[in-house]
């Protein structure tokens, strides 16, 4: 589990309740839950939301709220040094000699380049499949983006309308002074509500969702140019410095020790 999204969700309920148990004291808890203003603005958005996609996307996005509590299986790291290894097999053994190696994967992405490479493939296409089918995971991965950004303009939204209609309610019972100030304090918690949804839930888990897909992007380049390199021939050592130029300054010496490729 990435237990850094875990404490941020949480530490962002801590910091609302706090400044509202600080402010108005447990007792005051109760004034910020109003059911109607839920229902507009939570209700309103996740309906406007439905009407922007198509009913297995709307189903998709939900679902894709989990992922941000995942951590990726696999590093680019980690990913350099195994196809370090690969291209000592290769250099050694031959190019069918990889087969067996990617029995032993877990990696779909990865051990489909491998078997297009031992079959022969021609190396413009084994590139063209492999990064068509990148092209493809990238797409839905921002079709569940869009879904938590469309989400996330639609509360503040709905928040609006949710305090136009308190307001509206209020203008119309103006007689009762008594009654303005509370009235006006419900029309604003649709807003509040929005500005939750929004900021709490919708925008955290988009940008999640986009360094996710960053890092995984990342890590299938990785994956096309070294097999691409191990299917040309490459020295490994020749390998491993160029795939390293993926990896940040601080981490590629990690690489260099650990793999170590060979002449």
């Amino acid at each position: 589990m990435d237990i850094a999204s875990l404490i941020g969700m949480l530490l962002c309920l801590g910091m609302l309740l706090f400044g509202i148990i600080s402010a108005a004291g447990l007792s005051g808890f109760v004034r910020y839950i109003d059911v109607p203003s839920a229902i507009i603005t939570f209700g309103g958005a996740i309906a406007a939301t439905l009407c922007c996609y198509s009913m297995q996307d709307f189903v998709s996005g939900l679902k894709s709220f989990t992922l941000i509590f995942k951590v990726p299986a696999v590093n680019t790291t980690e990913m350099i040094k195994k196809i370090i290894d690969l291209s000592n097999v290769a250099r050694k053994e031959g190019l069918l000699s990889l087969e067996e190696a990617a029995a032993e994967l877990d990696e779909p992405f990865m051990k489909k380049g491998i078997l297009l490479i031992v079959d022969g493939t021609d190396p413009d296409l084994v590139r063209n499949i492999m990064e068509t089918e990148l092209v493809g995971i990238e797409s839905r991965h921002k079709n569940c983006i869009s879904f938590w950004e469309t989400l996330g303009s639609m509360g503040p939204a709905w928040g609006m309308i949710g305090t136009l209609v308190g307001l509206v309610n209020m203008l119309y019972n103006m007689d009762d002074a008594s009654a303005i100030g509370p009235a006006m304090a419900v029309a604003l918690i649709t807003t509040l509500y929005g500005s939750l949804l929004s900021n709490w839930i919708c925008t955290p888990v988009a940008n999640k969702l986009k360094a996710d897909n960053a890092a995984e992007m990342t890590i299938k380049e990785v994956m096309i140019e070294g097999l691409l390199s191990i299917q040309a021939g490459e020295n490994p050592r020749v390998i491993e410095e160029k795939l390293k130029t993926f990896l940040a300054p601080k981490d590629r010496a990690a690489v260099s020790a650990d793999a170590g490729g060979e002449e």
